[in-house]
């Protein structure tokens, strides 16, 4: 498809210039882009091929970055970029140094709030909207967001604040997959469609401003009609949730009509208190199989155009831990299954279909699963939460106080443990090890293996009356380290037991290592390498190995501050050792996107990165 429109927007300025039949074209050309480019890096297609012709209106109607645009999840931001400058460097999408798969105040003035995780932008922009009412400005704050959103608790804390005050706020809901308001009838869509548009509001302000100016019974006219207006509303649409939080709602709006989202726009810019606009969209629209298939291109490696098919494909740590979970449930009528909204994500999705009486989905509200979970453990089930470490983060006072401390059988899968790569600083899994080691009576396993993720999982879910966690990081297992599984242990020791250095390691970096310490044992020196298995509790008797140690060197695929590599030295120093020690993890910073591979170079723990600093 020939660009004629999308090369030419350098600003929203230049969006405002085009006609309505020039908007239809650039929401094709919008489509094709996005379609092209994450067929070759990744990312998220689905999500933004729904609400490109609600960012092209948003554009259209507002003055970004004056009013302001919060992205909720932020994952649906493509067609956002593309209109805000950056279509020239479009195709650096998801890449390392490249434009970002979510919104980034530092990459564009236009994003306002670093978004990763779910329901978080009414929240952002409630605050924002009373600053500028503070400082008596009156334009706009916009939060986006899907309704999947809407599944989290953080949401309704945020509207039932926002709907009591009047202030220039405007959330917008997209709903593409579930309904969340059922009206009926011709009568019902046609004064949807009128209550949307912006002269509406006006004759409704200026009738109003009128009634209140008459003396003595204006008020009280003015109070009759809304009461009658409200019953008359209240019998053709049912009862509004969000009115009754003190929101005007409108919609629904069709969310791939630009003449109407338009005219809504417009309408919800002009009231002067918090407006809900409800509108739908299709999810994928535009790319046949995604529209087929949203929750597979939600978030997708790179494929082919035509073929749909994935260029990258195989088993992966998420596959092997579904079908393990699926042999075990199939023995154990207690086993259950709990997912934050992510069954296909987790290796849950032939879980779900095999066990449905034992499969829950909760929506994305992780604090709410670890304390659901903790119910189904409470009348005897086995409950396993599998979950990505970034939004394990999000349940940390669940974990804490309804997971460890009421001693439950409690497993807590960890997907996506360590860097995950192009999704950048709002996804890295590397901060789980840290906070569940300041979690007491909890147990957590990292494997390296397929063969240590089942026995792992096995022993987390039948041997345990206490929170355990399993970790297991993003994609397939390292080649070749299959043949050093620790077979059920706590750990594993290779190589010359009276080797004065000593490697410890665990997870994914494992195999790494085994390659770095074969290196350095062809040298001079012999290194004794220690693998650990279970991280939290350490097994006490690895220490009496390090301490005849002279040089003791940690690796970890996770944050120095808190991690394993500190507790061990830590227990070392208390137990009289006199060598020396370095841990080699992830400073006090934000990792930033890039592959994996370049991840574990740019930290020292690919294979050359360990070698060189085993050898300084």
């Amino acid at each position: 498809m020939e660009i004629k429109y999308l090369d030419k927007i350098k600003s929203p300025t230049d969006v405002k210039k085009l006609s309505p039949k020039e908007l239809e074209i650039l929401c094709a050309e919008i489509r094709e882009t996005l379609i092209d480019t994450v067929s070759q890096n990744g990312g998220h297609l689905a999500s933004n091929l729904g609400v490109v012709e609600l960012t092209v209106a948003l554009h259209k109607i507002f003055n970004s970055p004056h009013d302001q645009i919060i992205w909720d999840v932020g994952h649906q931001s493509y067609t956002h970029k593309l209109l805000t400058g950056r279509y020239e460097r479009f195709s650096t999408l998801r890449k390392e140094d490249g434009l970002s798969g979510f919104p980034r105040p530092d990459e564009s003035r236009h994003d306002i709030f670093y978004s990763g995780h779910s329901s978080t932008s009414v929240s952002e922009a409630f605050g924002m909207a009373c600053a500028k009412k503070i400082n008596n400005d009156t334009s706009s704050v916009i939060s986006v967001l899907g309704d999947g959103s809407f599944t989290g608790g953080m949401i309704y804390e945020a509207m039932n604040n926002a709907g009591r005050m009047k202030s220039r706020l405007i959330v917008i809901l997209n709903e593409n997959e579930m309904s969340i308001s059922k009206n009926v009838g011709a009568l019902a869509k046609y004064l949807a469609v009128i209550r949307s548009k912006p002269e509406y509001f006006k004759i409704k302000a200026g009738t109003e401003n009128l009634l209140n100016k008459i003396p003595f019974i204006g008020k009280y006219i003015a109070g009759t009609i809304l009461r009658i207006k409200t019953f008359a509303k209240n019998s053709i649409y049912g009862s509004n949730f969000f009115e009754d939080l003190g929101f005007r709602y409108m919609g629904p709006v069709d969310g791939h009509n630009l003449k109407q989202l338009c005219s809504a726009l417009e309408g919800a810019k002009i009231s002067k208190g918090p407006v809900l606009l409800h509108i739908h969209t299709v999810k994928g629209k535009g790319y046949d199989p995604a529209e087929r298939l949203p929750s597979v291109y939600h978030g997708i490696s790179r494929f082919d155009i035509d073929s749909a098919e994935p260029i990258v494909s195989g088993p992966s740590f998420s596959g092997e831990f579904g079908k393990n979970l699926c042999n075990m449930a199939s023995v154990d009528k207690k086993i259950c299954a709990v997912t934050a909204a992510m069954s296909i994500g987790t290796g849950l999705g032939d879980f779900s279909k095999r066990f449905a009486n034992r499969f829950f989905d909760v929506g994305i509200a992780e604090q709410h699963a670890v304390t659901f979970a903790a119910g189904l453990s409470k009348y005897g089930m086995k409950p396993v939460f599998a979950v990505y470490s970034t939004f394990l983060q999000r349940a940390y006072d669940q974990l804490l106080h309804d997971g460890a401390l009421q001693r439950q059988n409690l497993t807590i899968a960890v997907d996506r443990a360590g860097f995950v790569g192009e999704d950048g600083e709002t996804h890295q899994g590397i901060y789980d090890v840290a906070f569940l080691n300041s979690i007491p009576d909890v147990t957590v396993y990292s494997p390296s293996c397929y063969d240590e993720l089942k026995s792992d999982l096995e022993k987390a879910v039948n041997e345990y009356k206490c929170l355990t966690a399993v970790r297991y990081p993003r994609g397939s297992e390292p080649e070749g380290v299959g043949e050093y599984s620790c077979g059920g242990r706590d750990f594993a020791v290779y190589g010359d037991k009276n080797a004065k250095t000593a490697v410890v390691t665990y997870g994914r970096i494992f195999g790494n290592a085994v390659e770095a310490v074969k290196r350095f044992d062809s040298g001079n020196e012999k290194a004794l390498l220690i693998k650990l298995n279970k991280i939290k509790p350490i097994n006490p008797e690895i220490l009496p190995k390090l301490l005849r140690c002279e040089r003791v060197f940690f690796f970890e695929e996770g944050t120095l501050s808190g991690g394993v590599g500190e507790k061990v030295a830590l227990k070392l120093l208390e137990n009289g050792f006199k060598g020396e020690y370095k841990i080699t993890a992830v400073p006090d910073c934000f990792v930033k996107q890039a592959t994996v591979e370049s991840q574990l170079k740019k930290y020292m723990l690919d294979t050359d990165g360990m070698f060189k600093i085993l050898t300084e």
